[in-house]
């Protein structure tokens, strides 16, 4: 199924139209939400009517769609990183990011609630600004910029010249070789996780609000295999940025195969949980799954997923932190 003639609104009733066939396949569903943010991307250089871009550049998305990782409804989490660093070119793109974040909220990817956006000066810079800007991140290692490191090391190019942002890796990889302090405040910063087994072996569920019932998926379970997973990634110089694809490369290096037998299948076990959600009216609702609605069967299933994540994040917490 193709695009009609390209608008925002044409994009939002297609993509809408692919994601009701297709959410229940995260790999596909990933695909959609790929081609829906190039599209946009493409509209949005047309109507700045600023002409071509000026300079090599490359525009990434990070979070979820960093790392391949989208529901059927997901936010915005994106930069632009481009060569030149002159006023004018400087000018293009923080148009170019307007434009975008604009057309990415019609099409139905939410305003990101942190300022994750091209829009924001913040994440839309020249490479030497934003190996100045990572060097300053790394060097005062606040909460803040720490967590700006992690989403950072989650992006993935979507659009321009992908090197520019391996490039930027680079710069974190041989910081991080030479300051190991610096991968123990990353693992400080998502130390705390979200407890989803109770002491009598019962899911803990919501208790007040309008999810009553439910638990919450991203902070129980997701958030403990994709922390744990960043920091062996970051810790080992990967690439790669879907936690499935992480989890590969680590399984072929020694020490770690054991350590994730299990983690992989119950990975992308979660990731069809997650999909079943795909009748949630909001973002924050495809985060809730009702634990009423399950199987018997289906609860273990769950609480395995738990407690994985959970010794997972612990295994990888003991190794950097000792």
């Amino acid at each position: 199924m193709t695009i009609a003639t390209p608008s925002y609104e044409t994009i939002k009733d297609w993509k809408e139209k692919m994601i009701a066939s297709h959410f229940s396949d995260p790999f596909r569903l990933n695909e959609i939400h790929d081609e829906a943010m190039g599209k946009v991307f493409e509209i949005a250089i047309n109507r700045l009517k600023l002409g071509e871009p000026p300079c090599e550049y490359s525009w990434f998305i990070t979070g979820s769609g960093g790392r391949f990782e989208q529901g059927p409804i997901s936010d915005q989490d994106h930069g632009i990183v481009y060569v030149n660093s002159n006023l004018e070119d400087e000018h293009y793109f923080a148009e170019l990011g307007k434009e975008i974040s604009h057309g990415l909220n019609i099409v139905g990817y939410p305003y990101c609630q942190g300022n994750v956006m091209s829009s924001n000066p913040l994440w839309c810079k020249s490479m030497e600004k934003w190996k100045q800007q990572l060097f300053t991140w790394m060097d005062e290692a606040t909460w803040e910029t720490v967590r700006n490191l992690q989403i950072f090391y989650d992006a993935r190019a979507l659009q321009g010249n992908e090197f520019l942002v391996r490039e930027l890796k680079d710069v974190f990889y041989d910081y991080e070789k030479t300051h190991p302090t610096l991968l123990k405040r990353l693992m400080e910063n998502v130390m705390h996780i979200k407890n989803g087994i109770g002491p009598l072996g019962q899911i803990i569920v919501e208790e007040h609000g309008t999810n009553v019932g439910s638990i919450n998926l991203k902070y129980t379970a997701f958030l403990p295999y994709v922390n744990a997973i960043r920091l062996l990634a970051i810790k080992e110089g990967i690439y790669e940025t879907s936690t499935i694809d992480r989890m590969n490369s680590l399984v072929r290096m020694n020490g770690y195969s054991a350590v994730l037998r299990e983690s992989r299948k119950h990975f992308l076990t979660l990731l069809k949980y997650r999909n079943s959600l795909y009748k949630a009216e909001t973002y924050d609702d495809t985060h809730y799954l009702s634990v009423k609605s399950l199987s018997k069967e289906e609860k273990k299933e769950i609480k395995r997923i738990l407690k994985d994540g959970k010794r997972l994040h612990q295994y990888v917490s003991n190794l950097i932190m000792h």
